[in-house]
């Protein structure tokens, strides 16, 4: 006897094949989820007894993986200019630096301490913070480069090796300075000047530490009239760079994939091919003149920050660049859309953050694509769950929903989280598990489907 055929599947509707589409493939692997949720600056914690509000618990949450020490020094919270700068912990040039008393460790073990309790690993920036005054103080040449050099391997050896009765946080990368290329306020010498304290740091640093991560010099901008002199310094003396940094503050989430790519291209050149790239200062910034920056402000703390903060990560996992970190976790800091002034309550930018360390923790990258302008989505696996974070950003204040759909394969019922307005990643939706279902997003938001 002969089986009978099946019937034939009904023909998909002409809608079906037609529209946009965001497809996920949980059995592709596309290498693994990068660290794309760092931030600058750690959690809010007081060891007094009294005012000891804090952030700790939600920061712990978010699974940040490492926190770059940038500015801490302009939070009185943190410490305030006690705290981190080089000038800070050592005082007194003229000191001498083997001297244990010539440093005072005292708030800075406490922050960084901070961040170890959250589970995040530091990211030290030696150099100073950023000042915008008159007059300078901090970003001033030091009087003598190789001393100022071996300063820093004393805080190294502090941090990492008990010196001075210090810590052993084991830190593993080492930025020496931040944006020498804005001179004025973050360099106050000349570039050929800041190229030579850079390769005595780099060289001294690397030979003390060979182990570590040593790198910089967290660049402003692409600049190449400022980069290849640079470059072409650091070939000509073998100077080791383990990491490159660069910064760059855009409403355009795919500026930063192409000067991840420029960034890339030039060390390339160089013959740094082996050196990480970094990314550690971004935010949403139309502009920092004029009205356009009260904007950005504004916007950088609500949804629409949120959602370019997702469009962001997710467009630079798939680009030639090993971390991003956002500017700023700092309490008190105008550009923080993670957390409140008051530092333990949340804003919507701490929620893409908080999914990303999901994706981060399951590790491996699921094929993602998309058709759809301006929608989004990276999606991680493991073992056999798939986590999805999908965003719809637009600078178009003017912007219409779009309506697209899913395709994702598997026998298991869906749900799907928003984030806008009025919510912060709850539950709105389960799906069947057919193959796939229609998605309206409204313009910057944030679905994750899980």
């Amino acid at each position: 006897m002969v089986q009978s055929e099946k019937p034939a599947a009904p023909p998909p509707k002409l809608d079906e094949v037609t529209a946009m589409k965001l497809s996920v493939s949980p059995d592709l692997a596309a290498g693994r989820i990068k660290p794309m949720n760092a931030v600058n600056n750690g959690p809010f914690y007081t060891e007094n007894g009294d005012q000891n509000a804090t952030n700790l618990p939600a920061y712990r949450a978010a699974r940040i993986p490492f926190a770059r020490t940038h500015d801490a020094a302009i939070c009185y919270s943190y410490g305030g200019s006690h705290i981190v700068d080089v000038v800070n912990i050592f005082p007194d040039f003229d000191a001498d630096p083997e001297d244990p008393a010539a440093y005072d460790f005292t708030l800075t073990d406490e922050y960084l301490r901070h961040i170890a309790m959250a589970g995040t690993e530091v990211f030290y920036r030696l150099g100073n913070a950023i000042e915008h005054w008159s007059k300078h103080y901090g970003i001033l040449p030091p009087k003598d480069f190789h001393k100022w050099a071996v300063i820093c391997e004393h805080i190294i050896r502090h941090y990492n090796e008990g010196w001075a009765d210090g810590l052993h946080l084991n830190i593993r990368y080492w930025e020496i300075w931040n944006e020498p290329d804005l001179e004025g306020k973050c360099w106050g010498g000349t570039a050929a000047e800041f190229y030579d304290l850079f390769v005595a740091a780099a060289k001294h640093l690397k030979a003390c530490f060979p182990d570590l991560h040593i790198g910089g010099p967290a660049v402003c901008g692409y600049n190449e009239k400022w980069l290849r002199p640079f470059f072409e310094r650091l070939r000509a003396e073998q100077v080791p760079l383990d990491f490159y940094s660069w910064h760059i503050y855009t409403a355009k989430p795919e500026e930063m994939s192409r000067n991840a790519r420029k960034h890339r291209t030039l060390l390339d050149e160089y013959g740094f091919t082996a050196t990480e790239s970094i990314l550690d200062e971004w935010n949403y910034v139309r502009s920092f003149c004029d009205e356009a920056w009260i904007y950005s402000l504004n916007q950088e703390r609500s949804i629409k920050g949120a959602a370019f903060l997702a469009a962001a990560m997710t467009e630079c996992q798939s680009a030639p660049v090993e971390m991003l970190m956002y500017y700023d976790a700092r309490i008190g800091s105008g550009m923080n859309g993670m957390f409140d002034d008051c530092g333990y309550r949340t804003r919507k930018g701490y929620w893409p953050i908080r999914i990303w360390g999901e994706l981060l923790e399951m590790g491996t990258a699921c094929r993602v694509s998309c058709d759809v302008p301006d929608i989004r989505a990276a999606a991680a696996v493991k073992d056999g769950t798939v986590v999805t974070m999908v965003s719809y950003f637009t600078d178009d204040d003017d912007a219409l929903p779009r309506e697209f759909r899913v395709e994702l394969p598997g026998d298991v019922m869906r749900t799907l989280y928003l984030l806008d307005e009025t919510h912060d990643l709850a539950p709105v939706k389960t799906v069947a598990p057919d193959g796939g279902f229609w998605l309206t997003m409204q313009p910057n938001t944030v679905v994750v489907i899980r």
